[in-house]
C-alpha cells in the first residue's frame, strides 16, 4: 500500500494532507474489509476471500497511481468538508455502506456454516473477472473526470466543468456501472448465493443514486443538458 502515500512534489501541503488523509482512509478500508471477511469466515485459509481483499487493494493502488500524478485535488477534495452535499445523497452512502459490510459478513458466514453450495471454481473465477472489471471501469472514471467526488455536489470551488471524455462519450455514469459489477460479482466471487440479497440491494442503491444525481446535475451544472442530449444513456448504453 505504500505507492498510495507517494505525494507529488508541486502539491501545495493542504493538498499533500489531503493526499495523506486519502490514502490513510483507504488503507484502513482494506484492512476492515478483511478483517470482515475473516472474522465472519473464522478462518484465514480462504483463497477467495484473499483474492478479494487483493484486488481491493490494488483498486486503492491502481486510483493512486491514476490520479495523484494528474489531479492529486480529487483525492483532498473527497476527504474534505461536503459542502453542498445533498441530503438524499448521505442517506444513500449510508445504506449503501450498511449493505456493503453486511455482504462481507455474510459471504463469511456462508463459509463458515456452509450455506449455499453449487458454486464452483469456474463461476468464482468468472465472478472474479467481473469485480476487477468494475473496478478498473471505476478506475477509467476516476482518472477522465478531476469532479469525481465521492459526494453529488456541484463543486463550484473547482470549477466544475462537464466531463464527455473516456468513459463518459459512452454512458453519463460509468463508474455507477463498476460499482454494479462489483457488488453483483462478489458474492459468486466468494461462493454465496447469500450474499447476492445485500449485493442485489447495492445495486438499486446505486440506480436510485444515478436517477437523483442526473436530475442534479441537469438543474445545477451548466452544459451537462446539451452533454446529455449527445450522450443519451445514464448506464448501459442502448438500454437506458
Amino acid at each position: 500500500m505504500n505507492s498510495t502515500t507517494q505525494i507529488q512534489p508541486g502539491m501545495s501541503p493542504q493538498v499533500k494532507r489531503g493526499v495523506t488523509r486519502w490514502a490513510v482512509r483507504e488503507t484502513m478500508g482494506v484492512i476492515m474489509l478483511a478483517v470482515l471477511l475473516f472474522l465472519a469466515a473464522g478462518t484465514v485459509n480462504w483463497i477467495a476471500g484473499w483474492a478479494m481483499v487483493i484486488i481491493m487493494a490494488g483498486w486503492v493502488i491502481a486510483t493512486a497511481v491514476v490520479v495523484i500524478p494528474r489531479y492529486p485535488e480529487l483525492l483532498a477534495e473527497r476527504v474534505g468538508p461536503r459542502r453542498g452535499a445533498k441530503t438524499w445523497d448521505t442517506v444513500l452512502l449510508s445504506l449503501y455502506g450498511v449493505a456493503m459490510m453486511i455482504l462481507w459478513i455474510v459471504a463469511g458466514w456462508n463459509l463458515r456454516y456452509s450455506w449455499s453450495s453449487g458454486i464452483g471454481p469456474v463461476a468464482q473465477i468468472s465472478a472474479m473477472l467481473v469485480v476487477i472489471a468494475g473496478h478498473a471501469l471505476v478506475v477509467w472514471a476516476t482518472g477522465t473526470n478531476a469532479f469525481f467526488s465521492q459526494v453529488v455536489r456541484i463543486q463550484t470551488e473547482r470549477g466544475h466543468t462537464v466531463v464527455s471524455s473516456g468513459p463518459y462519450r459512452f454512458v453519463r455514469h460509468p463508474a455507477y456501472i463498476g460499482a454494479i459489477l462489483l457488488v453483483l460479482g462478489a458474492p459468486i466471487m466468494l461462493g454465496s448465493w447469500w450474499a447476492l440479497i445485500p449485493g442485489v440491494v447495492c445495486a438499486v442503491l446505486m440506480i436510485v443514486r444515478t436517477v437523483l444525481e442526473d436530475k442534479t446535475l441537469h438543474a445545477e451544472l451548466p452544459g451537462y443538458t446539451d452533454y446529455a442530449q449527445r450522450t443519451r444513456y445514464r448506464l448501459l448504453a442502448g438500454v437506458w
